[in-house]
């Protein structure tokens, strides 16, 4: 049921429609508009029926800061005292309808009706164009690296079918978007999408977060909430960094995995629900187990469909791609147009091993695109720490060296040294032996590129 306020000067007013309405609507009345105005700062408010004359204050003032706090609430304004100038003002600021006293209930409750179907039609068209827009980041899924297509392919096999699935990543690397388009791409995707950070709630809120309360069930539940699981119901629940969740918690999320029913806090009776799990974490899950900080049993019925999201690091040939679409769309977003990336400032940006990710990436080009005064990110717009001497570790299966065309051979004298250098891990006899160059020639080049780096 949605919450409906009543907020008239007048007792008698209040009291009746309460006695009307209360069936339908959870039911709050007030004769004090600033006590209205204060809970609704507290609660979903769908409808409100509201005087046009409370006492001392102006009802159109009261409709005017019931807008500006719940924008999507439905307002019917109430008077015994009708006028045209007075319905065209209430209309003008945001009132749903307008009706005159004495009330006639059957008047009220067809319009009642009508007003609950705007508000939940406004309230859908709110979600969904939330979702168009985190929809519209599809950063997690582009790359033409082995290990992305591998992501893709795992994302079309699972779309369609119910089994949980665990998604696991560092941070940055896009476990909310893999999840989303699994959602999104599968026959759940007219159902709602409901995203929880499992290591954003305290723990003590996280439970009734999930499972939703009944009103009285502790103090200040004022009224019943629904949970995550309930509003979820058809579509997807998407539990990130689960391994953070709480060891009490995670057994009733295990029952609620298992019978696919939901007990509200402080309710007795159980709801089944229809529902997709997918659960996601930067946590080496198996490790939690072992060291009991994680439920092997709920490990398990988790962990049916496992999917590894590798680093960007690991990723080769990915940056660009990457650089390119963040560049169109951030540049887009700003209204500030750019026409690409450097050379320069790409070969920077595909030697570093990017700790944080996508995320990181997608920061760095936003900073790049907001600072400089080029048509292109030119080196110099991108973070100090980022022109390093130690371009990304080559590791044993990744020894090639990225050249250009057009790069002189200083340039490439360059990278062969320091990519060498990264490579033995510092080691300069070695390298200066690999390269077949003397150790003092190694030193000066060394100097030289430590110089430039501190003229930048």
């Amino acid at each position: 049921m949605h919450h409906l306020f009543v907020i008239d000067d007048e007792p008698a007013i209040c009291q009746s429609l309460e006695f009307a309405l209360e069936e339908k609507y959870h039911v709050n009345t007030f004769t004090d508009p600033e006590a209205a105005l204060a809970y609704l700062q507290q609660v979903e408010v769908a409808l409100v029926l509201l005087d046009l004359k409370i006492g001392a204050h102006d009802g159109t003032e009261v409709l005017k800061e019931i807008k500006r706090l719940s924008p999507d609430t439905v307002v019917i304004m109430m008077t015994a005292f009708g006028s045209i100038s007075s319905s065209v003002e209430a209309m003008r600021h945001g009132a749903f309808y307008y009706l005159t006293k004495p009330l006639m209930m059957d008047e009220l409750d067809i319009l009642l009706s009508k007003a609950e179907e705007f508000y939940q039609l406004q309230t859908r068209v709110k979600w969904l164009s939330e979702e168009l827009d985190k929809l519209s980041d599809n950063s997690g899924l582009i790359g033409s690296s082995k290990a992305m297509q591998q992501t893709l392919d795992l994302i079309d096999k699972v779309k369609d079918i119910d089994s949980s699935v665990l998604i696991n990543g560092e941070s940055g690397t896009g476990k909310e978007i893999v999840a989303r388009a699994i959602h999104y791409q599968g026959r759940r995707r007219n159902k709602r999408f409901q995203a929880v950070n499992c290591a954003a709630i305290p723990d003590n809120l996280l439970e009734s977060e999930l499972f939703g309360y009944e009103k009285g069930a502790f103090t200040g539940a004022m009224q019943s909430k629904p949970g995550q699981f309930a509003l979820a119901d058809g579509g997807t629940i998407f539990l990130d960094e689960i391994g953070e969740m709480d060891m009490s918690l995670q057994s009733k999320l295990l029952r609620v995995v298992q019978e696919r029913t939901v007990t509200p806090l402080g309710g007795l009776e159980e709801r089944a629900i229809n529902v997709r799990i997918i659960a996601a974490t930067n946590r080496d899950l198996w490790k939690e187990v072992k060291a009991n900080r994680f439920r092997e049993d709920l490990y398990y019925r988790l962990n049916v469909i496992p999917i590894q999201l590798a680093p960007l690091r690991d990723r080769e040939g990915d940056v660009p791609l990457l650089v390119h679409y963040f560049i169109k769309k951030i540049s887009e977003r700003m209204g500030k147009p750019i026409d690409g990336i450097s050379q320069e400032a790409l070969q920077v940006l595909e030697s570093y091993d990017f700790p944080g990710n996508i995320r990181e990436l997608q920061n760095i080009v936003e900073r790049a695109i907001a600072l400089t005064s080029s048509p292109l990110i030119e080196k110099r717009d991108l973070p100090k720490d980022l022109h390093s001497t130690q371009p990304k570790q080559v590791t044993g299966k990744q020894k090639l060296i990225p050249i250009y065309v057009g790069e002189t051979l200083e340039q490439i004298e360059k990278k062969a040294i320091l990519y060498t250098l990264a490579h033995l891990e510092g080691n300069r006899r070695k390298t200066a032996q690999m390269l077949d160059m003397g150790e003092r020639t190694l030193r000066d080049k060394l100097k030289k590129y430590q110089e430039e780096q501190d003229d930048e």
